[in-house]
């Protein structure tokens, strides 16, 4: 007989009702359980270095509707800038204090800076077009002669003195890190295209314009050559110092001054143009200089920057604007992004020291810098070299004068809580800090692998306990007094 569909839901019903059941039981056990596709990796850094980058034990997301007291909500949805990359800087002092190491442990120095898996992974270099203060040489560019001589037609440009310890160096971080990028920029331009008649002060003689768009075509493609392509150059390095007018020689060191006028116009008829008649590639970034937002002493500020940007021609040639950090407040890129947003803001100089200097960095990042360059990684325990002015304690890494070792300081692995976790590509996300201590401070980042990275810098002195809230789910971190950490999970 057949039976009728009534009579066969009925019969049925039971046991949907029990699948029904089961599936309702198992979603609801699953919802206080831990999400295991969300587990969350750390590493520490203290100010006393009894952590340096040390892992800590991993810990899962966990879905909860208690708000803690202090707590970092991360949202993936809001972005901001991509970052181009960061680094350091592989000038005279750095390279040469490099150099007088035996070639085994300048090969570990090298791996420790550069290899994104057994160092800190910098991918992005400044160097020199010839020299700048810190050096143990005698100041030099590719093109120097006797006073009263010229060369319009460069036929004295070589780049032969780089090859002392300069060029080897940089050669071997680019084979250590095949992704490592390179920035340059000049102190000076030849002592004898300039109003000084030689290396320190002085302006460029307009009548010298197009001669120093070919030294600087001549310098790229002289580091192409030796296998070191140059992504970008500056015009000079902080256009609005110029150290011959000082009164005690001991300020004197490679500079030039620039007005904006001469800066746009150099750009826009003369480097811009040759660049492209060249077939380069090489980008100009314009600036580079302090982000203050009004003129103070010998730095321009943001009016120099604006000013060739608002000029239509000269804009066309610019790939993006340099600052440094020596006056203003970081404040200042984020104006300047606000005007013109579509300008990537890259920190071309600026060290940070001591367990404040995550603080420093945070700051900038969450300001629109999309790259940032330590100047100077290497100092010797003396300070040296330094022909310059500038008074040096230290940097990230001290060379025993003694034993010709390497030590790795502090300012070594706060630079690694964000280089060798922030790839080339990784976009800033937004993150909000709710009920945090006021200095205690963090930005967050997605990577291009998918990654979710939290820098939290807290140099206050006791320690925090905070939640990280992300898509309805909670993980609760510790953050030791005077410490910075870095937190990665992936979905």
């Amino acid at each position: 007989m057949h039976r009728s569909c009534n009579q066969i839901t009925r019969a049925l019903l039971p046991a949907l009702n029990l699948c029904l059941c089961l599936c309702l039981c198992l979603l609801c056990c699953g919802l206080g359980q831990p999400l295991r596709a969300a587990t969350l990796e750390g590493w520490v850094t203290t100010a006393d270095l009894r952590q340096a980058l040390s892992p800590t034990p991993k810990i899962d997301f966990h879905r909860s509707t208690a708000e803690a007291t202090e707590r970092i909500e991360i949202r993936d949805e809001v972005r901001f800038q991509t970052i181009f990359g960061m680094g350091g800087s592989l000038e005279g002092s750095t390279c040469s204090n490099l150099w007088r190491m035996t070639p085994t442990d300048r090969e570990h120095v090298m791996t420790r800076l550069v290899d994104p898996q057994q160092g800190i992974g910098m991918n992005l270099m400044r160097v020199c077009i010839g020299t700048s203060d810190f050096t143990g040489d005698p100041w030099y560019s590719y093109c120097d002669l006797p006073p009263g001589q010229t060369d319009p037609e460069l036929k004295t440009f070589s780049i032969e003195r780089d090859r002392a310890y300069l060029l080897p160096v940089i050669k071997s971080a680019r084979r250590l890190n095949p992704r490592l990028r390179f920035f340059a920029s000049p102190w000076s331009p030849p002592g004898w295209m300039k109003s000084s008649g030689n290396m320190t002060g002085g302006h460029l003689l307009p009548q010298w314009y197009p001669a120093y768009a070919q030294y600087l075509i001549k310098f790229i493609r002289a580091y192409e050559a030796e296998g070191i392509p140059i992504y970008a150059i500056t015009v000079q390095n902080e256009p609005g110092v110029d150290r011959g007018l000082e009164k005690d020689p001991k300020w004197y060191y490679p500079s030039c001054r620039w007005t904006v006028a001469q800066e746009r116009d150099f750009i826009r008829d003369h480097l811009g143009p040759a660049l492209r008649r060249a077939g380069l590639k090489t980008r100009i970034w314009c600036y580079d200089h302090n982000y203050n937002s009004e003129t103070k002493a010998d730095s321009p500020g943001l009016d120099y920057p604006r000013t060739i940007l608002k000029d239509p021609r000269a804009a066309g040639f610019v790939d993006g604007v340099g600052f440094h950090g020596y006056e203003g407040k970081a404040s200042g890129m984020a104006l300047f992004h606000d005007e013109f947003p579509k300008t990537p803001i890259h920190f071309t100089e600026g060290s940070v020291f001591s367990i404040y200097g995550a603080r420093d960095l945070i700051d900038r990042f969450r300001n629109w810098a999309c790259s940032y360059n330590a100047w100077v990684l290497m100092l010797d325990t003396a300070g040296k070299p330094n022909n310059g002015p500038f008074p040096a304690t230290h940097a990230a890494i001290a060379l025993s004068t003694n034993t010709l070792q390497a030590s790795y300081l502090l300012e070594y692995y706060v630079y690694g809580h964000f280089m060798k976790f922030l790839p080339q590509g990784s976009v800033r996300i937004e993150s909000i800090s709710r009920g945090l201590d006021p200095e205690v401070t963090q930005v967050a980042f997605r990577t291009p692998e998918g990654h979710r990275v939290l820098i939290i810098s807290n140099p206050s002195d006791r320690a925090h306990t905070m939640d990280i809230a992300w898509k309805g789910r909670h993980c609760p971190v510790q953050s030791p007094a005077k410490s910075v950490a870095t937190w990665r999970w992936k979905r």
